[in-house]
């Protein structure tokens, strides 16, 4: 029997080679090509001659109408927050998070809201259906008119879409399908290309808003290629940890609305409920005053957050002074502490630092650069911050304090929950007062310290 031939597919681009190597030299990432089998036969794409195939009509853009993409909601207010509003008809969505974290719980209440209303279709490959009709009686979910179909065969799912014609359809999950046409196993780079891609023309050309859910790597990247994110028109995470009790769902791509929306769950008894103040997640209830701590409002897509960072500083025994942040990038950490002993004489060479954003919710805006700093200070003098303390700004390079977006909203949301003090960059100082609130507006980061030094006095 002759051998089956074999190339390398990257898992990052999706590029070609036949031969591995350790970087890909499409996209320069390193060990990201797996080998897979070389599919023999016929491209069912290029049976139809090109002569015979239909072209679409080239159209004046200013000819074509700009109508707002429809949307409907799906019973869950904070799943349809990180959506943008709602799902859009013909839409393809991608969630992805690691195993037991709620996809197919919170999957199955959005179905279970929609088919009173829609047509909804639930596909699964991991479960059969007395699991997932156990799973509802836990929830005391009833929907007697969703479908149900176990499968994981392309081909048959595509033919339950034509004849059973839902309006919204559920793949649980797209690394289980697999394809008669092709002769790799499920999970492969294959498979998972060409399922997503036959899936998702299926549901361009027939108006169905298809969700997939999408396995993660030991990284936390979507598993197979990342050509995957691309095909669909809106990627959403799960963060968290499982042992906590609180979810995190945060968009990193939609078409059809901002990205970076964040979605707060709660998994209780009864499945996911949405959080009505998130930012109470966030914050530490701490009966007296304690040193490394300061509050800080992030932005989250639309949505403002108040979280609280915690530093601690120790006296390093090692050779090497440990730099460690959880929820914080730590390369900006690092940049910071130079920051700090340029521009502000306050030395953490010989010093252990350790960062830590409360709740498990991970800050990516450079807005939290002041909060870090002022928390770093407080743990090296052991002295609290005043109470009611809210904190927002970037630090640059030369010392200065860097205006951050939306800073009306975020000073309104600290307000609504009883802060009393803002330390913000001076480009961000409010036109008129905030009522209740007391604004302390800087330039440059020894102009803060020196601030912080007169409220302790």
């Amino acid at each position: 029997m002759a051998k089956a031939k074999t190339n390398y597919t990257c898992t990052e681009c999706g590029d070609v080679s036949n031969k591995w190597m350790g970087q890909c030299l499409a996209c320069g990432q390193w060990n990201t090509l797996v080998e897979t089998i070389v599919e023999a036969g016929i491209n069912r794409f290029s049976t139809q001659p090109q002569a015979l195939a239909q072209t679409a009509p080239v159209l004046s853009l200013a000819d074509i109408d700009a109508t707002d993409v429809p949307r409907f909601g799906t019973g869950i207010e904070e799943f349809d927050r990180v959506l943008g509003g709602g799902l859009v008809t013909g839409g393809v969505v991608l969630i992805g998070g690691d195993p037991g974290i709620g996809k197919s719980t919170l999957l199955l209440q959005a179905l279970a809201n929609l088919s009173d209303t829609k047509k909804s279709l639930y596909v699964s490959g991991e479960e059969s259906g007395a699991q997932i009709a156990m799973r509802a009686k836990r929830l005391n979910i009833v929907a007697s008119e969703l479908k149900f179909q176990a499968e994981i065969q392309l081909e048959k799912i595509l033919k339950t879409l034509a004849d059973l014609k839902p309006e919204v359809a559920v793949i649980d999950s797209i690394q289980t399908v697999y394809s008669d046409a092709l002769s790799s196993a499920p999970g492969s780079v294959a498979q998972v290309r060409e399922c997503a891609a036959q899936l998702t023309r299926v549901a361009k050309q027939n108006d169905i808003t298809i969700i997939l859910v999408g396995h993660v790597t030991k990284e936390g990247a979507l598993a197979g290629p990342r050509v995957l994110e691309h095909m669909v028109d809106t990627v959403l995470y799960f963060e968290g940890d499982t042992h906590s009790s609180f979810r995190l769902v945060r968009a990193v791509k939609n078409r059809f609305g901002a990205v970076n929306e964040l979605g707060v769950f709660a998994m209780t008894e009864k499945g996911l409920k949405g959080v009505s103040n998130p930012s109470a997640l966030f914050l530490s209830q701490h009966d007296n005053a304690v040193s490394g701590s300061c509050v800080m409002v992030t932005q989250e897509g639309t949505r403002p957050l108040l979280v609280e960072i915690q530093a601690l500083v120790d006296t390093s025994h090692a050779p090497n002074a440990k730099r460690l942040s959880v929820g914080l990038e730590q390369n900006r950490l690092a940049m910071l502490l130079a920051v700090l002993h340029r521009h502000a004489g306050v030395a953490a060479f010989d010093q252990d630092v350790f960062i830590n954003a409360v709740g498990g919710v991970k800050i990516t805006e450079p807005a939290a650069d002041l909060a870090v700093l002022l928390a770093i200070n407080s743990s090296m003098r052991d002295k609290p911050l005043p109470r009611g303390l809210v904190v927002f700004g970037e630090v640059g390079l030369a010392g200065e304090i860097r205006p951050a977006p939306r800073g009306q909203e975020r000073l309104r949301e600290a307000a609504k929950l009883g802060f009393t003090m803002a330390m913000i960059p001076k480009a961000n100082a409010p036109k008129q007062k905030i009522e209740g609130m007391k604004i302390i507006a800087v330039e440059r980061i020894d102009e803060a310290f020196d601030k912080m030094r007169e409220l302790d006095d």
